[in-house]
């Protein structure tokens, strides 16, 4: 399907400079010129559809001549197991082009800014590739939502996991709640597993040092997103012995490189899309200079995918990843999720398949006008 050629590895080819070379060729087939569009896509009478189609496909460069099939748009809803950061379903866009499927789906908040990272993430999925992965497993956590200890605990073990990242710090909850679900993922885990807590920078800073040194009894891995300003992590960093994790603080961020310069963060924790795709997620982990952890938006498998090409093709992979989520999901649109195997995901990228789609598929002139806006 005209993926790029693939790189010769050796000892004379270092990891970064293959995905350089990856860039490279993207860039020459881009001045090739020449777009091809197949016979086969789905072209729904919306102007803001032809719209968008026109935007995706002029900025993405030219597809190969032996590219397959058209250009498709599909919106789906797929209802979430448990509340998950306030939300009971995930919705978004699949883009079908000559590479494959990509997924937009922005939360709910996101303006178009942020949203336009997320659609050219979607974007390089489909119209351009990724780089060529240098490990065939990711080692990964499963997440654990702000539910109760005994659903906490059932989750984990369930998981087949050795790491664990538990969601703090939620509105309504006390941190009496937040201790006894991290008390049963440790029970669940024993004492050789991994467990680290996410807040989405729920806390101010005299919470969060008290917080995170009350929860510290059942030895964190790290704390993520204590707090939802630099200054603030930076704060809190100093205060505590845990080490910090940045994500929205990366993920959201105009410059998402001033939070090593603000010495607020041990560890970057990244996700694909909300910085724009593989390629521009590698650059930023390289420019940074932190230690990585590959983390999942709660995505399809499709959007999934992408995250797992990047966590393939990074250098090096200290932590174990954010992206066992399949299992929040009630359904997929792939009949082959990618769903852990006794902590692992095997890197590969499953095909939508027409079935499963049929079952989550939706009419929204509201996601199409947002993916327009996105691509404005």
């Amino acid at each position: 399907m005209g993926r790029p050629q693939r790189v010769e590895q050796g000892p004379d080819r270092p990891v970064g400079q293959r995905w350089r070379d990856w860039q490279d060729r993207r860039a020459a087939a881009v001045e090739r010129g020449g777009h091809r569009l197949g016979e086969g896509g789905t072209w729904r009478q919306d102007e803001c559809v032809h719209r968008t189609i026109d935007h995706l496909v002029r900025v993405a460069g030219p597809v190969p001549e032996s590219g397959e099939g058209g250009v498709e748009l599909r919106v789906f809803r797929i209802p979430m197991v448990v509340r998950f950061r306030g939300q009971t379903a995930r919705e978004g866009i699949l883009i079908r082009g000559p590479h494959g499927w990509g997924e937009f789906s922005p939360f709910p908040e996101y303006g178009p800014a942020e949203c336009a990272r997320w659609l050219a993430c979607a974007r390089e999925a489909a119209f351009e590739g990724w780089p060529e992965p240098v490990r065939a497993v990711v080692p990964v956590n499963t997440t654990v939502p702000a539910v109760g200890p005994g659903k906490a605990a059932a989750m984990v073990r369930a998981s087949g996991c050795a790491t664990a990242k538990v969601k703090v710090a939620e509105a309504g909850q006390t941190l009496a709640d937040d201790l006894a679900r991290v008390e049963a993922v440790r029970d669940a885990l024993g004492p050789g597993g991994k467990v680290r807590v996410d807040a989405n920078g729920g806390w101010d800073v005299d919470d969060a040092v008290r917080a995170i040194k009350e929860l510290d009894r059942f030895a964190l891995e790290y704390v993520e997103q204590p707090c939802a300003t630099l200054d603030e992590l930076a704060r809190v960093r100093r205060r505590v012995d845990v080490p910090v994790a940045a994500d929205e603080s990366i993920r959201r961020a105009e410059d998402p490189l001033k939070v090593r310069a603000a010495g607020a963060a041990d560890i970057a924790v990244v996700k694909v899309q909300p910085l724009g795709g593989v390629a521009s997620a590698l650059r930023v982990v390289e420019a940074c200079g932190l230690p990585a952890v590959v983390s999942s938006a709660v995505e399809t498998s499709v959007g999934l995918a992408a995250g797992l090409a990047l966590a393939a093709a990074l250098p090096e992979l200290p932590y174990a990843c954010g992206l066992g989520t399949m299992s929040l999901l009630a359904g997929d649109v792939v009949a082959d999720p990618l769903a852990e195997e006794q902590g692992v995901l095997r890197v590969r990228r499953p095909e939508v398949d027409e079935d499963a789609l049929a079952r989550f598929e939706i009419e929204s002139p509201e996601w199409i006008r947002r993916m327009e806006g996105a691509a404005a």
